[in-house]
């Protein structure tokens, strides 16, 4: 890169001059500013919670220096997938998120949402926390609240009443609009009537959102339910967690790429995001068939009660352990946590089969899960990705990263590591060992793209007039500590986090600052230029 070229970048980037007093001058960085484009050598100047200048800014004075020579500095990377909303409360620092350089992260994902968002979107903003926080709301959240956990079609009457709870929650802040259709009550929800309130939320800027109905053997199905609720509704869709579950699938994310390059050739919005990992993790339930699971925990147990519906349940619990979420063996399913019994966290499947005395066949293993659900159930992970597909999907340029973590107590459990590695993963393993992506896509795939995605104008790229928030970063320690076996470890390599202007993370020290914001979805934001203009 030449001095010229900078120089003629500065000149765009700096209409100030370049005697001005920053708040905070970041200094000597390699600058990768979330666009994808070049890194460039420079300076950031920082005035209040706002990014004043990008470019070489000689003799600038500022009340904190930060000398960043060999170090990149980047956006905050925005968690597009996030299951922080409880975490967030608990644990307000959100350090396994600091130490990864994420500032902002979405919540509400997978079709579940607090409802109404306005009291929860309120207490949050009432909380001191160190990063900022969004959400979508979930329409198996809305379908709960007037259809209950019955499997069966909606009336129209209770479709209007959805559609309003849709559009409420889009007034309160809400993104868009999630989508479990793997889960329960979601599962029971016919497409049409999803593209129904899709159509509510993408008229009010949103976007849709999508665990699929299956990730396994119909995972070409889901993926064009998913393409056609957002082609029918109106709205940009998104393949959230993408994935291929189960090896007999293996592969498949040729075809699942092909699909959504056609629609997009075709002119449908549609986008996805993925973590860097050969496992999911969710309820040990997921291994039960979905109508097993109408009407709760109680009628469960009733169904567990009768021989004939137990042999049922059981027969589709052993196929899962064979061709899908178990992927052939129990012990592929790893138990994150059980709130009834703390001490199984860290076993898997074919251990607590052990435990009970027998050996894990499917059909003992089967019964574990049984026994397991039947005392409140355990939240699980699943090895049952190849890693071909999860380099296939991270490469597609229509892919951005998410954790799909929470926000951990540290040392309590057994969670998926990805709640503390997904951003530094990708950086580490996918960026700078194997050369997956580019340094400057994938900074893009966590900064600037989702803040795209969800109209974030004022986030995701280091320009003037932006917040500032900022990670300061070494690419050549950057890395994961976390695994499965030892899931509490930090992530290393992030030296300085910024959120809003304000220093979260120090010199690798969590700071006492907690400027973390609520942010507000595009609803809100129409509404807030409409009330500022004259």
């Amino acid at each position: 890169m030449s001095y010229s070229w900078v120089l003629a970048l500065t000149a765009v980037f700096l209409p100030c001059a370049l005697q001005a007093q920053f708040d905070v001058l970041i200094a000597g960085a390699r600058i990768v500013d979330g666009s994808g484009s070049a890194w460039f050598y420079g300076d950031i100047g920082i005035k209040g919670d706002t990014i004043a200048a990008v470019g070489l800014l000689p003799g600038a004075s500022a009340t904190v220096r930060v000398d960043a020579r060999g170090l990149v500095v980047a956006p905050g990377f925005i968690d597009i997938h996030s299951h922080g909303s409880a975490g967030i409360f608990r644990v307000p620092t959100a350090e396994n998120y600091l130490r990864e350089g994420v500032t902002t992260i979405v919540g509400g994902p997978d079709g579940s949402s607090a409802l109404p968002l306005a009291p929860f979107l309120d207490r949050i903003a009432k909380t001191p926390v160190s990063i900022n926080y969004a959400t979508f709301v979930g329409q198996g959240s809305i379908r709960q609240q007037v259809v209950g956990l019955a499997n069966r079609k909606a009336t129209a009457e209770e479709v209007e009443k959805m559609k309003q709870l849709a559009a409420q929650a889009m007034k309160d802040g809400a993104f868009g609009m999630s989508t479990g259709l793997y889960y329960v009550p979601g599962n029971f929800t016919p497409m049409e009537e999803v593209i129904e309130l899709a159509k509510v939320v993408g008229a009010m800027g949103g976007i849709h959102i999508s665990h699929m109905r299956e990730e396994a053997g119909h995972v070409l199905d889901s993926v064009r339910e998913t393409i056609r609720i957002g082609e029918e509704g109106g709205l940009p869709t998104q393949i959230t967690h993408h994935k291929i579950i189960g090896k007999s699938n293996w592969g498949r994310s040729v075809e699942t790429l092909q699909l959504v390059e056609a629609a997009r050739a075709r002119g449908v919005d549609v986008t996805m995001d993925a973590y860097p990992y050969t496992a999911s993790s969710t309820g040990i339930a997921s291994l039960f068939p979905q109508w097993a699971l109408e009407g709760g925990q109680k009628s469960l147990l009733e169904r567990l009660s009768a021989p004939e519906q137990r042999g049922r349940i059981k027969s589709v619990i052993v196929e899962n352990l064979r061709v899908d979420r178990g992927a052939g063996d129990p012990k592929n399913v790893g138990i994150a946590n059980c709130s009834f019994d703390a001490g199984l966290a860290g076993k898997n499947l074919a251990d607590i089969t052990r435990m009970r005395g027998v050996d894990p066949t499917f059909d003992n293993a089967a019964e574990t899960a049984i026994e397991l659900q039947s005392k409140g159930g355990c939240s699980a992970i699943y090895h049952a990705i190849g890693e071909e597909d999860v380099v296939r999907i991270m490469q597609s340029p229509y892919t951005m990263i998410a954790s799909d973590g929470d926000i951990p107590v540290f040392g309590q459990a057994a969670p998926h590591p990805r709640s503390y590695g997904t951003f530094a993963r990708v950086l580490g393993v996918y960026v700078r060992e194997q050369k997956v992506l580019s340094l400057e896509e994938a900074v893009r795939r966590m900064s600037g793209y989702p803040a795209e995605r969800l109209k974030l104008w004022d986030r995701g790229f280091l320009r003037p007039g932006m917040h500032a928030d900022v990670v300061v970063f070494d690419p050549a320690l950057i890395a994961d500590k976390a695994d499965f076996v030892k899931p509490h470890q930090y992530s290393v390599g992030v030296r300085d986090v910024m959120v809003n202007g304000r220093f979260v993370l120090r010199g690798g020290a969590v700071t006492a600052e907690r400027p973390g914001r609520v942010l507000y979805g595009p609803a809100v934001q129409q509404m807030r230029d409409n009330l500022s203009r004259p």
